[in-house]
C-alpha cells in the first residue's frame, strides 16, 4: 500500500509537470530554460567560431558585423561563440550543484524534522553559524582558499546552499510527520528511514520544486558574480561573469561586450523565476 502510494506521489508530480502548459508565465520561463539547455547540448554544431580562437583583423573594428554577429571582445574572440560556449559552464555547474545541496540539504533536515530533539540542535546550530555569513562572503571565501574552478564553485554553492535547503525541508518535515499516514506507517513498522524518504519527502515535493527552479537562478548569479569578481573559470575558457568583467572598463565605448554575456545571464534567471512562478501557480490548484 505505501509503494503504491509513493508511486501515486511521483505520477502526480509529473502529471503536475505536465500541466505548466496550462501557465503562460511558467510556459515562457520553460521556454527560455529549455533554449539554453538546447544550446549548452549543441555548442559544438552551432557555435560560429572556436570560443577562444582569435581574429585579429577583428581588432580594427569590434564591433558586431556580417562576420562576427555579436562583435568581438579586445582579444579578437567571437562574442557570440563566448556566449554559446558560456552557456555548458551555467547548465553543468548550477544543475549539478543545486542537485548535491539538495540531496545534502534534504537529508540533514528530514532527520532534523523527523528526529528532533538534540539531533534537530546540533544541525540547526551548525546551520545557524553558516547562515550568519553573507553568502557573497561565503563564496569569495571558499573560492580564494580553494582556487577558481568549476569543482570550487559547485562545492562553495553546496555549502552555502545546504543549510538553507535543510531548513525548508526541516520545517516541512515537523508538520508532515503528525500526518495520519505517517501514524500508519509507524504500526506497520516501517523504519524511520522509510518514512523519511517514502513518505515524507514525496509528500513535501511541491514547494521544493519551486524552491529549486529559484535556486537554479540563484546559482546562475551566483556564478556571475564570481566571474565577474574574476573567480569564476580561469582563463581562456568562456564565462559570462568573466566577459562581463574583461570588458567593463570598456563599457561606454563598446557596450556590446558587456551586454550579450548580461543579457545571457538576465534571460536564463528571468526564466528559471518564471518556470517557478508557473510551478507554484500549478502546485496551488491542488
Amino acid at each position: 500500500m505505501a509503494m503504491s502510494d509513493t508511486a501515486g506521489a511521483v505520477s502526480r508530480t509529473w502529471a503536475r509537470i505536465s500541466l505548466l502548459r496550462e501557465s503562460p508565465v511558467g510556459m515562457v520561463g520553460a521556454a527560455l530554460v529549455l533554449f539554453w539547455i538546447l544550446v549548452a547540448i549543441f555548442a559544438p554544431w552551432i557555435s560560429p567560431y572556436n570560443p577562444n580562437t582569435n581574429d585579429m583583423d577583428a581588432l580594427i573594428d569590434p564591433t558586431p558585423n556580417a562576420v562576427h554577429w555579436f562583435g568581438t571582445d579586445m582579444q579578437g574572440r567571437d562574442i557570440l561563440a563566448r556566449v554559446i560556449w558560456g552557456s555548458r559552464t551555467v547548465l553543468t555547474v548550477a544543475p549539478v550543484a543545486v542537485a548535491v545541496a539538495y540531496a545534502i540539504g534534504s537529508l540533514l533536515g528530514l532527520l532534523a524534522g523527523y528526529y528532533r530533539g538534540w539531533v534537530d540542535n546540533v544541525i540547526n546550530r551548525i546551520s545557524d553559524i553558516i547562515l550568519s555569513f553573507p553568502a557573497i562572503v561565503l563564496y569569495i571565501i571558499v573560492i580564494m582558499r580553494f582556487g577558481p574552478s568549476a569543482l570550487n564553485i559547485i562545492l562553495a554553492v553546496i555549502f552555502i546552499a545546504s543549510p538553507q535547503i535543510m531548513r525548508i525541508v526541516r520545517g516541512m518535515t515537523l508538520e508532515l510527520r503528525e500526518r495520519e499516514y505517517i501514524a500508519a506507517a509507524k504500526m506497520r513498522g516501517e523504519s524511520a528511514f522509510y518514512i523519511m524518504f517514502v513518505e515524507i519527502l514525496p509528500n513535501a515535493r511541491g514547494p521544493l520544486i519551486v524552491d529549486a527552479c529559484l535556486r537554479m537562478g540563484y546559482t546562475t548569479i551566483a556564478i556571475g558574480v564570481l566571474g565577474f569578481l574574476g573567480l569564476g573559470l580561469p582563463p581562456p575558457d568562456p564565462d559570462w561573469g568573466g566577459m562581463v568583467k574583461d570588458s567593463y572598463a570598456l563599457m561606454s565605448i563598446y557596450p556590446h561586450m558587456s551586454l550579450f554575456p548580461a543579457a545571457a545571464i538576465s534571460s536564463l534567471v528571468v526564466g528559471f523565476s518564471l518556470l517557478a512562478d508557473g510551478m507554484r501557480e500549478i502546485s496551488m490548484r491542488d
